[in-house]
């Protein structure tokens, strides 16, 4: 596998052209099953597109429980060192003691916001949805995804919702700064309070507290995530953009791309303070793995999001 990366690789390096802008590191990790194949796609397109970008190939695996860190050693060097990241999709192993590779990542680099745009693309039919345009921000490290959970009694499983004052301040100041640097109009909080009073009480607190820091020009709103999957079903120009404890933003994010074509088709970015990971969502699809049918489309996409990241405007463009 570390062979035939390392030739895409060189067959991308081989082929381009740039100026004199220095070549910017980036990781990539190709992923399982398609993976690997809509990578290398990607890697042509950025090549053909000018995007001096010097890729970083990393394989990852899931580590056995004992070793101790959830994700091979080559992962850490490279990626603390680049700071920047391309992935496409991975699989777990199902079983005891496997973390998901892609919460893995997210957990261990702090990449506390996912950013998942939901954009009609031109020559793709979905009606009745026409004109979709809206954001998801995501927080990405706890809420029900903690993986606090354990059986009480056989039969009895309990499993515990972490909501924290930092973690919520951070995603509300990430998602206001969002909408302020990409002209969004309006942010809307998404919880259930009403019934999780204490949990998302705390996070619709938090996002109360960071909108008056910023100008009236952005509105802030505040929506039950019932509210919001039917406006989106029915009326999605309603919503502009959205932030999202973690488990709503996860559901809420594959409905977005739903309205849109589906996850082959949609980016995904996740961003900490100093780092930024951008991904294909969507699965593996082992059964046409190797058969050159993939659409590389989502990864590309994210791809150019990286590039806009980095500031290369002209060459995502």
């Amino acid at each position: 596998m570390q062979g035939a990366m390392w030739q895409a690789v060189r067959a991308a390096r081989a082929g381009r052209s740039y100026g004199t802008r220095a070549a910017i590191p980036a990781t990539l990790i190709m992923g399982d099953g398609i993976g690997p194949e809509i990578s290398e796609a990607v890697m042509k397109i950025f090549s053909h597109a000018g995007a001096n970008i010097d890729w970083e190939p990393v394989e990852v695996t899931a580590q056995p429980p004992d070793e101790g860190r959830l994700l091979p050693p080559a992962i850490y060097e490279s990626f603390n060192r680049t700071k920047i990241g391309l992935k496409g999709p991975l699989g777990t192993p199902i079983g005891k003691g496997h973390m998901s590779l892609n919460l893995a990542i997210r957990k261990e680099f702090d990449l506390y916001a996912n950013v998942r745009p939901a954009i009609s693309l031109p020559g793709v039919e979905t009606i009745p949805y026409r004109g979709v345009d809206v954001v998801v921000i995501r927080e990405n490290t706890e809420g029900e995804y903690s993986g606090i959970e354990h059986q009480v009694v056989p039969g009895v499983a309990q499993s515990i919702k972490l909501i924290t004052r930092k973690a919520s301040l951070r995603i509300a100041k990430f998602a206001f700064d969002f909408a302020l640097q990409n002209d969004r109009k309006t942010v809307t909080a998404v919880h259930k309070a009403n019934v999780m009073k204490k949990s998302d009480g705390l996070f619709l607190e938090c996002c109360d507290e960071v909108s008056a820091c910023y100008p009236k020009g952005i509105n802030f709103r505040k929506e039950t995530i019932d509210n919001v999957c039917l406006w989106l079903t029915q009326s999605p120009e309603k919503l502009d953009l959205m932030v999202l404890p973690n488990l709503y933003g996860d559901i809420v994010s594959d409905l977005c791309s739903g309205l849109v074509g589906g996850l082959g088709l949609t980016p995904s970015g996740n961003f900490g303070d100093e780092a930024a990971m951008f991904e294909a969502v969507h699965g593996t699809a082992p059964d046409i793995a190797g058969q050159d049918k993939a659409n590389p489309t989502a990864l590309l996409l994210s791809g150019v999001m990286m590039l806009r990241h980095l500031g290369m405007t002209r060459e995502g463009n």
